[in-house]
């Protein structure tokens, strides 16, 4: 249960300064002492002050199609923290004319109003002409008074982010409006720092933009230099469908009619007819498997460390709680370059069941379910940064989604997957896309570094003020 601070306890003109709201949330959450402090600097202004406008697109028809050329990029509520756009829906082109609302612009802030409330994001330079769902606020900054880095910085900040929690209404499902964010208090600064924190915010973001083109450019170039140009741009949907197919040579593993699908074994083909070799050989003395089941002891975050589930594992910054290092086992963590893969959950689209990420640089401190499949290179020649430039392309995500197995909660086949040909480059080949996936993560660490300084420079100089 939360209590109020004693340093500073709940006063009564709160209530008056809330409508009489009864509900503990603008109290606790450190709202309203946010706004207070912040209205006590000498130079502060509202919200809609410094902006040219502050909306959401309102409720739309949404028609979905799988050809990028007839579809626009959209993202969900969520879709706004992921790392990698790689894997976003699209909408009908024609759905997005007569919606124009629905598009947005690069230098926006983006704010999740719907459900789980008061998540940020920046929009980055790579994001022009996307849509974006009606459950995602749009805060478009004057730039004539503000700087739109500086005020994504105050938004995600400690300050910013407690009032716009206590703004949600509703009970089950969260909401939050845009007459509910105008008067929020903006602190101003000297030219320089909002510069300063700007430009900072700026270079995060084409940072990020470099990571999502690196990872790009390494898929392709996998796929160019084994001799297989013709799968960069794979569309599953576009093949056969398969209505009815006849088996015969198969084992005791599986009588499943998925795991024998037409589609699926004709990828298996393409990437078998070139030199190659199998998974589960290259994992040997390495690792393929999932982690080990344990019991989260929770922690702070000055004695824990961050668990990262599956769907927090795709974002740019995960949210995950805090647990015990010291009472779970070892396997938590991932050595560097260790390819994890989400290997339980159902075949929903835009689910991300048998989607993959790698761990590298700062992303080894972090802890990682059970949930995760390990895949972990046993051969020198064959890095993790390698085999992950095959694992994030639609080839390989259906070639896993054809490997399933369960009930209600899909796996992947342990034995299938381990017959999985991994074609083989040549040594200077493999070292290049190595390398380009590498930066790509490199380039992705930076850009949270850049991103934590920002913030740090804007808390110092509030907390300065205060002084």
């Amino acid at each position: 249960m939360k209590v109020s601070d004693i340093d500073s306890p709940v006063r009564a003109d709160w209530f008056f300064d809330q409508g009489l709201r009864l509900d503990a949330t603008p109290y606790l959450s450190g709202a309203i002492e946010a706004r207070k402090r912040l209205e006590s600097l000498p130079n502060t202004v509202r919200l809609d002050r410094i902006t040219t406008d502050i909306h959401h697109a309102g409720r739309f028809s949404r028609k979905w199609v799988n050809d990028p050329e007839h579809g626009v990029p959209f993202f969900s509520s969520t879709d706004i923290l992921e790392a990698d756009y790689s894997y976003l829906p699209y909408i009908a082109k024609s759905a997005a004319a007569q919606a124009p609302e629905l598009l947005i612009e690069p230098r926006w802030t983006l704010i999740t109003r719907s459900g789980t409330v008061g998540r940020v994001a920046y929009a980055r330079q790579d994001v022009a002409g996307f849509a974006c769902s009606e459950h995602v606020m749009r805060v478009i900054p004057n730039e004539s008074e503000v700087l739109p880095g500086y005020l994504n910085t105050f938004l995600r900040s400690r300050f910013g982010v407690p009032m716009i929690l206590a703004s949600a209404y509703g009970a089950i499902v969260q909401h939050i409006e845009p007459h509910h964010l105008v008067d929020l208090p903006v602190p101003r600064f000297d030219s320089d720092l909002e510069i300063r924190i700007h430009e900072l915010v700026e270079a995060s973001a084409h940072l990020r933009a470099a990571f999502q083109s690196g990872l790009e450019r390494a898929t392709e170039d996998f796929f160019r230099s084994v001799g297989l140009p013709d799968l960069i741009d794979y569309r599953w949907h576009d093949a056969d469908r398969e209505h009815g197919f006849e088996v015969t040579n198969f084992g005791p593993e599986s009588i499943r009619a998925l795991n024998f699908s037409p589609r699926a074994r004709r990828i298996v083909e393409r990437l078998a007819a070139v030199e190659h070799r199998q998974l589960g050989e290259i994992c040997e003395g390495g690792l393929l498997g999932s982690g080990v089941r344990f019991k989260r002891i929770d922690a702070d975050q000055q004695h824990g460390v961050q668990l990262i589930g599956q769907r927090q594992g795709f974002w740019m910054r995960p949210e995950g709680r805090w647990i015990s290092a010291l009472a779970a086992p070892p396997d938590i963590f991932a050595p560097e370059e260790t390819i994890l893969i989400a290997s339980q959950g159902t075949l929903g689209e835009n689910e991300v069941f048998c989607r993959a990420l790698m761990v590298y640089g700062a992303w080894k401190e972090h802890a990682y379910t059970q949930h995760f499949l390990r895949v972990i290179s046993g051969d020198d020649d064959v890095s993790g940064a390698y085999l992950y430039a095959f694992f994030r392309s639609e080839v390989a995500f259906r070639l896993l989604r054809s490997m399933s197995v369960g009930g209600k909660q899909q796996d992947i086949h342990a034995h299938l997957r381990r017959k999985i040909p991994i074609p083989m480059a040549a040594v200077a080949d493999r070292e290049r896309i190595s390398e380009t996936v590498r930066q790509a993560y490199r380039d992705r660490d930076q850009a949270d570094l850049l991103e934590d300084e920002a913030l740090a420079l804007l808390t110092a100089a509030i907390e300065g003020a205060e002084g």
